[in-house]
């Protein structure tokens, strides 16, 4: 990972971050990299784990570590004490940045050496079950940069972040600035909801959001004027749903809708804003960085319009899961279900693991999740399974109504024209928020919980 070292060189004559204090960022890191060389020539490249708070702190400290060759752990400041249980079991560190207060810290022991010494590891699946952290390279992180500059045919990207930094999403953000000589502007998503906007061009800067960003956004005139300024707002993390991209439509939102995850080093297909706003509605077209094929369960390549899994071959892609590296790092199958259009466009239907089994048939819940959200009479939903002895799973709407006075019945009478009789929910339980996570995906693992404990409860009241 010297290349970091050869960019943060010619950083160190040009201003990044927009509201912060480069100086700052300059000195940390060479603080940083001083140490971590010294304790690299004693030895073993010591294992850091990464969980500072503050961006310039935070930015320093992952560039220092990648430029002295130490594996580093990207890691949430806010995990609760059994998440970060599970992380040092793993990872049993060397170091430790952002724990106590912005020390760092040292924990003299045998840990064991990490199998990939130069890798960054980000993340992933810590929103309902075991966190695991994707193991990537500075070369793997640059070649999702280059993808990205070639599909927009950009020489210098600028970033305005409000996504966390230890996610693949914040991270890609500053790699993209950072290695094309951009800009960077960081704020956090709660000061631009506040009214703290940063004085740029918006129109010379991409902007990456959650969609239940995008919602807030679009319910206050002010910040939907501001956004409608942006040069491409990025949206990704989860699926979005047709009232919502229909509202951004109408607000001349430069929305570029992408398809990726934390594996591919983000994005790996993105519809451009002009496809957006002419009406197209899918995940867009395929970054020059990669290759994908949709496969039926024999395995065979299907042809355009055929749904089946989506299948992945990217420079970007991770090398595997802590501490196993994959076989074949250059190939990945994924739980998505998908197909490519005639024009090449990737359309994604759901999640296999998603796929809800009732009376025989099988239904994925995006389908009735967005047939719920056009009758604009919910705020957010999603649908569920719950086992049943009659049906096998019993298909369950956990909504937030627009009016506290809507009766089910109202949306069902609704979806009568919309949708088969079995794909219509059975049980509909009214919440006043859904459990996300800080991406704005929907933690289905909660949603389980709280439709059990909802259905038992009718069911002792009914009895």
């Amino acid at each position: 990972m010297e290349r970091a070292l050869a960019y943060f060189k010619n950083f160190a004559q040009r201003d990044l971050l927009i509201g912060f204090n480069s100086l700052q960022f300059q000195q940390t890191f060479e603080k940083l990299y001083l140490e971590l060389t010294h304790l690299s020539a004693c030895g073993i490249p010591p294992k850091i784990v990464l969980a500072e708070r503050e961006p310039v702190q935070f930015l320093a400290s992952f560039i220092a570590a990648c430029a002295a060759n130490c594996p580093v752990f990207l890691c949430n400041p806010d995990w609760g004490k059994q998440e970060w249980q599970q992380v040092f079991d793993l990872v049993q560190p060397d170091i430790i940045w952002g724990m106590a207060h912005g020390a760092w810290c040292i924990e003299k022991k045998n840990n064991p050496q990490c199998p990939m010494p130069n890798c960054i590891m980000i993340p992933t699946g810590g929103s309902s079950g075991q966190i695991k952290f994707a193991m990537h390279t500075w070369e793997t992180l640059t070649a999702s940069v280059q993808g990205f500059k070639a599909y927009f045919q950009l020489q210098q990207i600028n970033s305005f972040c409000v996504l966390p930094l230890y996610h693949v999403s914040g991270l890609m953000q500053f790699m993209r600035s950072f290695t094309t000589r951009g800009k960077l502007a960081i704020l956090p998503f709660k000061a631009i909801e506040s009214g703290q906007i940063l004085n740029l061009q918006q129109s010379e800067f991409f902007i990456s959001l959650v969609p239940t960003q995008l919602q807030r956004i679009l319910q206050n005139p002010e910040l939907t004027e501001w956004l409608s300024q942006f040069k491409t707002v990025l949206l990704g993390g989860a699926p979005a749903w047709n009232e919502l991209l229909e509202k951004a439509r109408f607000h001349h939102i430069s929305l570029a809708l992408t398809y990726g995850m934390t594996e591919t080093a983000s994005q790996i297909a993105t519809l451009k804003p002009h496809d957006f706003l002419k009406g197209k509605v899918s995940s867009g077209k395929i970054l020059p960085h990669v290759q994908i094929t949709i496969r039926n369960q024999q395995d065979e390549v299907l042809k355009s319009n055929q749904i089946g899994t989506i299948n992945i071959n990217a420079q970007s892609l991770a090398l595997g899961y802590y501490p196993q590296t994959w076989d074949n790092h250059n190939y990945f199958q994924v739980d998505d279900l998908g197909y490519l259009d005639e024009q090449g466009y990737l359309n994604i239907v759901g999640r296999n693991s998603d796929k809800i089994i009732t009376g025989g048939e099988n239904i994925y819940p995006a389908e009735i999740e967005s047939a719920i959200r056009a009758t604009k009479m919910v705020m957010d939903v999603s649908v569920i399974g719950i086992p049943d002895q009659h049906w096998g799973q019993a298909l369950t709407a956990i909504y937030i109504p627009n009016d506290s006075n809507t009766h089910t019945s109202e949306i069902q009478t609704l979806l009568k024209d919309k949708l088969s009789k079995f794909k219509i929910p059975k049980h509909w339980i009214p919440l006043p928020t859904l459990p996300h996570n800080a991406q704005g995906k929907i933690n289905r693992q909660q949603l389980q919980q709280i439709a059990q404990e909802f259905l038992n409860k009718s069911s002792h009241n009914l009895s």
